[in-house]
């Protein structure tokens, strides 16, 4: 387990039935024509767990063929060495616990009908990303969608214990990834004049997170590569969002320690954290034809972390 007291405490919410509300939820718009993905391929970045897996799972019931990657994939025989490789003590303790599900989430989306792959990737490889992005759109014809949502959020210090070891990796990762997965994929997304970019930030990008300067940083960074992304793909068909993410119940959130949970639920409006499906929902609305005209948004799915709370 992670160093500083940390364990884990069982936050992990009721999947399935999450998961069912969530299809209805799609479900029951589809059915009247909205938020309606047919068609559509979505490639997503960081799809092993958390987020990633349940945006990719979303996006397949609202009807697009879904690309699922990550760095870690369940049947590499070298997948605790990736993962140790990686830096991140969240990705060895996921691996070690074989809390990773690329190739599940991949297989859950075919049993829907829909096409879909799972695909070894490290985002902060510039050359892998793009032979994967053009893999990708040969075999499925197009990238219509695609989801950043590969991250690293662990690196918590104050700045005078900050390792620049970590800050670079995180800037790799969180920054740099998100970058390189833009503009492999932008002139797929331009030469058919359509495009969602989505990036995943949080909201220690926009209000700073006390020794998270690393963390704070590159959210605030993937923010102003979304808008500018924004103004360059309003005129191609292209738009640019991004998911302001506050205290979501992911697997690796169950490491946080409790007393820094509380702290997080007595900030939050809503006085409850937030589940992937919540966030999961935001991006189908954000790949569909109902937000053709929303571009360079800050969505904050947060319930009300970012508002003056006592």
């Amino acid at each position: 387990m992670p160093a500083g007291g940390a364990r884990s405490i069982g936050l992990e919410p009721d999947r399935t039935g999450s998961q069912v509300l969530v299809s209805r939820w799609i479900h029951s718009f589809t059915a009247m024509g909205m938020f309606d993905l047919s068609g559509k391929v979505a490639l997503v970045t960081g799809g092993s767990r958390g987020l990633g897996r349940a945006d990719a799972l979303a996006l397949a019931r609202a009807g697009a063929d879904v690309v699922v990657t990550d760095l870690l994939v369940e049947s590499d025989p070298d997948l605790e060495s990736v993962a140790a490789r990686s830096g991140s003590v969240m990705a060895q303790v996921m691996a070690s616990e074989k809390v990773v599900f690329t190739e599940r989430t991949a297989e859950e989306i075919r049993q829907m009908g829909r096409r879909s792959s799972a695909i070894q990737m490290d985002v902060t490889n510039t050359q892998l990303v793009r032979e994967t992005i053009d893999r990708v759109v040969d075999e499925f014809g197009a990238i219509d969608i695609l989801v950043n949502s590969a991250g690293s959020q662990e690196h918590v210090s104050q700045i005078l214990d900050q390792s620049p070891e970590l800050w670079e990796r995180d800037l790799q990762v969180n920054l740099t990834g998100a970058f390189n997965c833009t503009q492999a994929v932008w002139p797929h997304m331009r030469a058919r004049n359509f495009g969602r970019l989505i990036y995943m930030s949080s909201i220690a990008g926009v209000e700073g997170g006390f020794g998270q300067a690393s963390a704070s940083a590159t959210a605030a960074g993937v923010l102003g590569l979304m808008k500018s992304m924004a103004l360059e793909g309003a005129r191609h068909g292209i738009t640019s969002n991004a998911i302001v993410a506050g205290a979501i119940a992911t697997e690796s959130f169950r490491t946080t320690a409790p007393a820094m949970v509380d702290r997080m639920i007595l900030r939050t409006a809503m006085r409850e954290l937030g589940r992937p499906e919540d966030v999961a929902g935001a991006v189908c609305y954000l790949a569909s034809p109902e937000a053709r005209y929303v571009t360079g948004v800050e969505l904050a799915v947060a319930g009300g972390i970012d508002l003056f709370t006592f």
